[in-house]
């Protein structure tokens, strides 16, 4: 599911119609819809081990095409890149630059509106491409005339500098170890890449019971692309792709859809150095992405972008599901920093966002009609931005402990930053919008600026172990009188002032504001929120990566309008 969206372009099309850079389209009737595809080119320097992904570099000079047509651009400074006018429908993006190996990516254009795709390339390498094929045979030489039969005995074949290309076509995964994809590890100049054939995912089908289908727990510098993992005809696989027990360096995963799987998703419990790009974990029976205790430090240094973490507890095959709190992203104390930005995580019968690691990093997300807590912080240096909450209890009216924003740490002196962030309740559930340490005596910092919280039953209550500071938030609870609990008080509707600077009480005038199916919360005409928050600490940009300010003045909230 596409996150990062533009201000969408309605473009007719007659039958002869030419752009700069476009050909012709035509369709049966004459007409043909377009949209907008854009995204950021990253380089993964292989000698740098990755370093820190969250600062991974933007590859300038990049060239993304659409394949079979003329559509195509450059990325610029900032490794971003544009192309309008993008028929409708399936297409095929690639990637390229000049010492890097190519990328492709199989996307759904939609009409008139914005897909975001990012790539992230590898130097080329000097190591073999062998392949794999449903009419192959393992006695093979494992060439493109002559490829191997499973992708299990391929990936035992594999060494560092290697690509393996899975075929399109449908793999059943059942044997144990046999059909499990068990790659060695690369090196730091010689990378392994374990992927579908360009823009066509091969399916891997699991089933009787296997533990999982990829497991890297013995892996580093390692790229896994294009592939499609789920359960045979709901039959029970455990986890996608798991890794645990060994401290694994250097991953990425990206174009990955995994969906219908018994346990989790994507389940790592030490690893330094990921990045989770543009994948899809949906329908997983404990999560989409999750983490077992680890013992090496958790995750570090981990970028997840342009992914849909949705739908966690909706499948589970073998009858009532043991686990009550399915979340979209759950992991175990790391020291981070974690990174997750321009994702959706929504309708998780457990959190949208739930992390127990210090350094925790969300922006340009949008969490939605989740049956618990929305987003969830636990270590200290943590910070949400130009981020859309909403719809906790999933349409559910009964009154529970969840809430749209929990942060609770024992971390003495912690520090969390909410800013630009959209929070939006609904009356009818018995519950707090937001509550920072409710019982806890460990005092923690809480810095909350430009954000909007709405129509919540409940007042925001930050504990009395909490110093707030905070300034240019909006702040509209019709249903009472006092809007926010903080430094041991309570602050009406009237008295907001003395809570900060700028601090107001008002309608946002959201245009659509849902609960428990998809809402529009831009700003209407007259919004109080609007050109009222501060340019001090604001981000550059909004949710939709809008830049800011747009008016008179920085507005409050997520969009900028």
């Amino acid at each position: 599911m596409s996150r990062k969206c533009f201000i969408a372009i309605l473009v007719a099309l007659s039958s002869i119609l030419l752009f700069q850079g476009c050909d012709k389209k035509d369709t049966d009737d004459g007409d043909q819809q377009t949209g907008t595809v854009t995204g950021i080119v990253y380089s993964a320097s292989a000698s740098s081990t990755l370093t820190t992904v969250l600062e991974a570099s933007p590859l300038a000079g990049a060239r993304v095409e659409v394949s079979g047509g003329s559509l195509s651009a450059t990325t610029d400074a900032q490794g971003r890149y544009i192309i309008e006018n993008v028929p409708s429908g399936s297409q095929t993006l690639n990637a390229s630059a000049s010492g890097y190996a190519s990328a492709s990516a199989a996307i759904t254009v939609p009409e008139n509106g914005t897909i975001t795709q990012n790539f992230t390339l590898l130097p080329a390498s000097s190591g073999d491409t062998y392949y794999v094929s449903p009419s192959g045979n393992n006695a093979n030489a494992g060439t493109s005339d002559s490829p191997w039969a499973t992708p299990g005995y391929a990936s035992r074949q594999l060494k560092p500098g290697d690509t393996l290309i899975i075929l399109p076509g449908t793999y059943s995964l059942s044997v144990y170890d046999d059909d499990i994809i068990l790659p060695p590890a690369g090196t730091e100049s010689a990378w392994i890449t374990i992927k579908g054939q360009n823009g066509t995912p091969p399916k891997l089908e699991g089933s009787e019971n296997l533990v999982y289908a990829i497991d890297i727990s013995n892996s580093s510098y390692i790229r896994i692309q294009n592939l499609e993992i789920t359960s045979a005809s709901g039959k029970v696989i455990r986890d996608g792709i798991a890794g645990k027990e060994h401290n694994i360096i250097g991953v990425i995963l990206e174009d990955l859809y995994i969906h219908h799987i018994n346990e989790f998703g994507i389940n790592i419990s030490d690893v330094n150095d990921i990045q989770i790009l543009n994948c899809r974990l949906d329908y997983c029976g404990l999560g989409s992405i999750g983490s077992p205790v680890g013992y090496l430090g958790g995750w570090r240094n981990a970028k997840i972008s342009g992914c849909s973490l949705s739908y966690s507890g909706h499948f589970y095959n073998g009858g009532e599901n043991p686990y009550d709190r399915p979340d979209g992203f759950g992991i175990e104390p790391s020291n981070g920093p974690i990174e997750i930005s321009d994702t959706t995580a929504e309708h998780n019968l457990g959190d949208g966002l739930d992390s127990k690691s210090a350094n925790t990093y969300i922006h340009h997300c949008i969490v939605a009609n989740n049956r618990c807590d929305g987003v969830k912080l636990w270590g200290g240096g943590s910070k949400i931005e130009n981020t859309l909450i909403y719809g906790t209890g999933d349409g559910d009216s009964t009154g529970s402990d969840w809430a749209g924003i929990v942060i609770g740490t024992d971390q003495s002196g912690a520090s969390f930053q909410i800013i630009n962030v959209t929070l939006h309740e609904n009356a009818e559930r018995q519950g707090y919008p937001i509550y920072v340490q409710y019982d806890n005596p460990v005092p923690v910092t809480v810095l909350l600026r430009n954000t909007i919280i709405a129509n919540a039953q409940g007042h925001a209550h930050f504990g009395d172990s909490v110093t707030l500071n905070a300034d240019h938030n909006l702040f509209y609870m019709p249903t009472r009188d006092d809007q926010v609990y903080a430094n041991g008080r309570n602050y009406t509707y009237a008295e907001l002032s003395m809570l900060g600077d700028g601090n107001t009480y008002g309608d946002p005038l959201f245009l659509s504001p849902a609960w428990g199916i998809t809402g529009n919360y831009r700003l209407g005409a007259g919004s109080p929120a609007l050109n009222t928050g501060t340019s001090n600490g604001a981000p550059a940009d909004d949710l939709e990566h809008t830049a800011r300010p747009q008016g008179t003045g920085y507005d409050k909230g997520s969009f900028e309008q």
